[in-house]
């Protein structure tokens, strides 16, 4: 390498979903960033899925966004399809996701990376730390150059002694085609970092040309369409479609037969798997009264040859994958790109981490993505650019960027990391998230954008740009105030089957009832006065205000919860707390507290292990 960077504030490894956003956040709060990979083509590389976005994933894209991050922008740049998922259920839990064209994702990411001042990309790979009392102070690459720093956010992936497992057959990689990389590991347990193994598995790529398509059904997005970034102004994708078959009784026979050569169930992989994304193996093993499973054929780019097995995971020889996909209508054909194998990798469990995603034994060193034991893009760019953010201040001697429970599903992702045993990968759901009324995609600016101006994650007029599209919301919440005559509103109710009143109520309360939205009512002509503005935007704030109002009732009750336990939840416990000199706590409860060490009164009582005795015992001492 014939350059080694200077005067790097913030150095981050691994160029993924986490690297880039933590390269990025801490450029935008002014940090000079270099960032190190193995391959600077592979800078935002699509490694899994061709998709963005999802239940409960889509509202963490959508908050990534208000916080300046790129990844809502890429995908609405890159979208071949868009979707809001949970549409049978309240809109509390809508989800957008987006069917995206990889190479273009991953080339509108790379660009934005290698064209930002002051982030330096080096292709190399780090093997271990250099600190002064137990503060990083700069990294060693493997041909043994030194790069200095002020801090370093670690987002390695699947990389860190990385296996792919495909039947009997094993290959060292970080994923199929790359090198893993080795000693980092070894180097963060030799600091007194705990580690542990984990796995995960990919399914196999179809040749479009062999797939039969006429016996595949056609699933398309939303005619309407909603983009993710609230910066994403000309918005009309395509719809390409993606295709769904099922798999049949002689498909699971073959698979079962060959179970024993599956590594992934077999316990050949010593790591644990995601349970809410299993094998076929799993499927067919653990819902063998089931006859059928479904399975979606995604394209990975526009006009791509090569198919997304979506629903397919599995670690079987490729002879037993083929022949199993073979039995199913469609692919009687069926040839592959690549089969599905399965990767197992180093993670650090990361109750070992500050809210801040800071290591708790060495400042300055930050970990993001699948080295906190985190499933999924979104999960992973969320973590990247909140490590890079505290990085930034760290530096600045700023208090870090933290988020509650009730303000965002990054919050949630966080505080269940550092409170909770990752026993195997984390994937968000919104079951997940008990604020989940008050954290919804559709408000996500009006809850961020103060405090990502704030942070100087985004600029004053994105901060007002978005601040303005939520005045529509909040107006149009106003004039729902307007009395309806019995004239004006009992026409609507009989046509719809609705109980007509017999004096004058306000819009509102007509449109708490469960069978009327906001376009019935003619107060509601206040989105006209907005023609200048995206319709896709406007409708959302239409959304958010019958939103505000059906759920008003829900909403309040979640805020008077949040003002009684908020005393408890902020009480800050020293990190000098000795538990194990608490004899009136459990033995589980003072050996977990040990480990996580916690921050805050409410982090302890969501430890694992914990039970309202020890809480109410810790209370006390606390109080003391």
């Amino acid at each position: 390498m014939k350059h080694v960077p200077e005067n790097i504030d913030v150095l981050v490894v691994g160029g993924g979903h986490a690297g880039i956003e933590a390269t990025l956040a801490a450029n935008r709060m002014g940090m000079k960033g270099c960032l190190v990979t193995m391959d600077k083509k592979a800078v935002g590389r699509m490694s899994c899925n061709p998709a963005i976005g999802g239940i409960a994933k889509g509202q963490m894209v959508r908050e990534i966004d208000v916080l300046g991050g790129v990844m809502g922008l890429a995908a609405d740049n890159s979208g071949l399809q868009f979707k809001i998922l949970n549409r049978s259920k309240g809109k509390s839990v809508w989800s957008p996701r987006a069917q995206v064209d990889k190479r273009v994702y991953e080339k509108y990411v790379n660009n934005r990376i290698n064209n930002t001042k002051e982030i330096t990309v080096v292709e190399g790979e780090v093997v271990r730390l250099l600190l002064r009392n137990f503060k990083v102070v700069g990294v060693v690459l493997r041909n043994n150059v030194r790069i200095y720093t002020q801090a370093v956010v670690l987002t390695c992936g699947t990389f860190l002694n990385g296996l792919i497992h495909i039947g009997e057959r094993k290959i060292r990689a970080g994923r199929m085609g790359e090198p893993g990389a080795e000693g980092l590991t070894e180097f963060l347990v030799s600091l007194g970092l705990v580690s542990g193994r984990l796995k995960t598995g990919t399914p196999p790529r179809l040749i479009a040309d062999s797939i039969d398509w006429t016996k595949t059904t056609v699933a398309c997005g939303d005619k309407k369409p909603t983009p993710f970034s609230y910066r994403t102004m000309a918005f009309s994708p395509p719809d390409v479609p993606c295709h769904t078959i099922k798999t049949n009784a002689l498909c699971h026979d073959i698979i079962y037969n060959d179970l024993d050569r599956s590594p992934m169930f077999s316990g050949d992989v010593s790591g644990v798997g995601p349970r809410y994304c299993p094998s076929i193996e799993d499927k067919i093993y653990r819902f063998a009264h089931r006859e059928e499973h479904a399975l979606f054929l995604e394209p990975e780019w526009f006009n791509s040859k090569q198919i997304y097995t979506n629903g397919f995971s599995t670690s079987l020889p490729e002879k037993t994958q083929l022949k199993a996909l073979r039995a199913v209508a469609g692919l009687e054909n069926v040839e592959f790109y690549r089969p599905g194998y399965a990767i197992e990798y180093d993670f650090f469990p990361p109750a070992q981490l500050k809210s801040s995603l800071e290591t708790k034994n060495i400042k300055g060193l930050f970990f993001a993505g699948q080295i906190n034991g985190t499933s999924g893009y979104e999960e992973a760019a969320a973590q990247g650019l909140v490590a890079g953010a505290n990085a930034a201040n760290r530096i600045m001697n700023r208090e870090p960027l933290l988020f509650g429970r009730d303000e965002a599903y990054i919050g949630v992702l966080i505080d269940d990391l550092v409170t909770k045993d990752t026993l195997e990968p984390y994937r968000m759901f919104t079951s997940r998230a008990e604020y989940r009324i008050l954290i919804r995609y559709s408000n996500a600016g009006d809850r961020l954008a103060k405090k990502a101006f704030e942070q100087g994650l985004i600029t004053e007029k994105l901060y007002e740009k978005i601040a303005g599209y939520f005045q529509i919301s909040k107006k149009t919440v106003n004039a729902l105030n307007a009395p309806l005559t019995p004239d004006d509103i009992n026409p609507l109710l009989l046509r719809l089957g609705e109980k007509p009143i017999k004096q004058k109520c306000s819009a509102k309360e007509i449109l708490k009832r469960p069978v009327i939205n906001i376009h019935h009512l003619p107060v509601c002509s206040i989105e006209k006065n907005y023609h200048d503005l995206p319709s896709y935007f406007i409708d959302e704030m239409m959304m958010e205000a019958e939103i505000t109002v059906k759920y008003d009732g829900y909403i309040k009750r979640h805020l008077k919860q949040l003002e009684r336990i908020q005393k408890q939840e902020n009480k800050h416990i020293p990190e000098s707390f000795d538990y194990l000199q608490v004899s009136s706590l459990s033995n589980e409860a003072r050996e977990k507290l040990s480990f996580v060490r916690p921050e805050t009164l409410g982090q302890a009582l969501r430890v694992s292990g914990v039970t309202p005795a020890d809480a109410s015992v810790l209370a006390v001492y606390l109080s003391r």
